[in-house]
């Protein structure tokens, strides 16, 4: 919970309904406030829009990538203060540095452990202004 007990909010970006069911049972059980893009050209002006306090942004989605997006997030001033997790299927090396490298806070690979998700997400969240 963020600072003045106001609900962090999570923005999910994810194209793989389960996988995004599986994101939304545990942002759900952890008490966040979140919501669902499954279209990465969708993801920056639902980001803009609500201007969440993290984002789970999958690399391969439909239409742009979530290193575009990423990309974009960073480029944006105003939107510095968003945090953003990538996660990707190829969780190779070379993906992770890439990520960081573009902006991102955090990597994790899929499949992933929901213990693992989790830590990685409050981690990020103990940072989160929590300006709105």
């Amino acid at each position: 919970m963020a600072d003045g007990g106001r609900k962090h909010r999570v923005l999910i970006v994810e194209d793989e309904d389960n996988i995004a069911i599986a994101l939304d049972y545990l942002m759900s059980r952890e008490g966040y406030d979140h919501d669902r893009i499954a279209n990465g050209a969708e993801a920056i002006g639902a980001i803009r829009r609500t201007h969440p306090d993290l984002v789970l942004l999958d690399v391969m989605l439909p239409e742009v990538s979530g290193y575009e997006i990423c990309q974009e997030v960073r480029a944006d001033d105003s939107l510095r203060d968003v945090k953003i997790l990538m996660m990707t299927a190829r969780g190779s090396a070379l993906e992770r540095r890439k990520g960081l490298a573009l902006g991102a806070d955090g990597f994790i690979a899929k499949p992933f452990e929901l213990k693992e998700l989790r830590e990685e997400v409050q981690r990020l969240l103990q940072h989160a202004g929590g300006a709105a």
